[in-house]
């Protein structure tokens, strides 16, 4: 049946996010987080499997500033504003903003420019597909990339300006990147990440995320939105505390959805007509662990738990595949969806 299957268009997939309708089968975005490599002596053949299946979107990444090594021609373009040494130490304790009264000013004063031509890699040809700039770490990610995970959970209460003058220069940087995203690439979305919610619950309150988060993520999303465009968002965990805020933030894609989490039914039933649901397939357990009938069984799940005459559904993996991801739970992942998936829209339609 994959053989049929053609990429959706961009009016297609717009419909879904859009909720005005289905478009004959499940949107399928497989691709986006399974990286042929993964799959070792059988790379090969998993690259061919993937391209026998829709893409149904054209990711198009964002030239973003690394932490330490900037480009040549601009010495500036990067977070920190000077080397350090990171070796030996976990990603969330290597930030590199010890003391905030001595180490924002000069990061401040040496930000990277969301101008640098190399934030846009160059002209992307479109192909019909709807066009979605990517970026990973927004907020949360990107400052306890910068502080340090401990120290990023108090600073909330101990340092609030510091974090809103640092949170202020990353809305400028964004909304500026944001529109050159629209303007020199023609996107139709933005998508970028945020991991908010531990396996039990968020990382912090609604209270800490209505004073740091809410402002300037409604800053960042009506702009997306005055540009004709849709914000989607990952984040991990379970952020169902945070849900009827993104709802009224008008993030329009969210993923994935977390399996074992949050109860995905629930979700649906009291969110699905609100906000469209990007939902991940579980990495963490019945892919690596799983029999191939055991994925089949959770795709049929997922689409019977999710699907919805006025669309707002896709479906793809929660996370990045793993090394542990068996071939055959791919395939069986990709048959299920293209042939369960519109015999369920199909039924819509009836």
């Amino acid at each position: 049946m994959n053989k049929i299957l053609t990429p959706l268009t961009r009016d297609e997939l717009c419909r879904v996010i859009e909720g005005r309708g289905t478009v004959g089968r499940v949107p399928m975005m497989i691709h986006f987080w399974a990286n042929p490599s993964i799959f070792g002596d059988r790379k090969e053949e998993a690259a061919r499997l993937l391209d026998s299946y829709p893409f149904d979107f054209q990711p198009i990444w964002f030239g973003i500033p690394s932490i330490y090594n900037a480009p040549a021609d601009d010495p500036s373009y990067r977070w920190c504003w000077h080397d350090e040494d990171t070796s030996g130490k976990a990603l969330d304790n290597a930030g590199f903003i010890k003391e905030w009264e001595t180490d924002l000013d000069p990061m401040l004063d040496d930000f990277p420019s969301a101008d640098y031509p190399g934030l846009i890699s160059g002209n992307v040809p479109g192909d019909g597909r709807y066009r979605l700039g990517c970026w990973w770490y927004f907020f949360f990610e990107r400052f306890w990339s910068i502080r340090g995970m401990e120290d990023a959970l108090t600073d909330f209460y101990l340092y609030p300006d510091e974090v809103h003058r640092l949170f202020r220069k990353l809305t400028d940087f964004y909304l500026r990147m944001i529109e050159r995203g629209k303007y020199e690439l023609g996107l139709d979305g933005i998508f970028t990440s945020d991991d908010l919610g531990t396996q039990k619950s968020t990382f912090f309150s609604n209270a800490i995320f209505d004073e740091f988060f809410y402002p300037y993520y409604k800053e960042i999303i009506d702009r997306v939105h005055s540009l004709g465009m849709h914000f989607w968002l990952h984040t991990c965990g379970n952020i169902e505390a945070f849900l009827p805020r993104f709802i009224d933030l008008g993030i329009d894609v969210l993923h994935p959805i977390q399996k074992y989490t949050m109860d995905e039914r629930k979700i649906a039933e009291k969110y699905g007509n609100r906000i469209s649901i990007w939902a991940g397939f579980d990495v963490q357990q019945t892919i690596p662990y799983g029999t191939p009938e055991d994925v089949r069984r959770e795709v049929r799940f997922l689409i019977d738990a999710y699907a919805r005459p006025d669309g707002r559904f896709m479906l793809t993996l929660g996370n990045g595949a793993t090394p542990d991801a068996p071939y055959e739970s791919l395939e069986a992942l990709l048959s299920e969806i293209a042939e369960y998936g519109s015999e369920k829209i199909k039924s819509f339609e009836k």
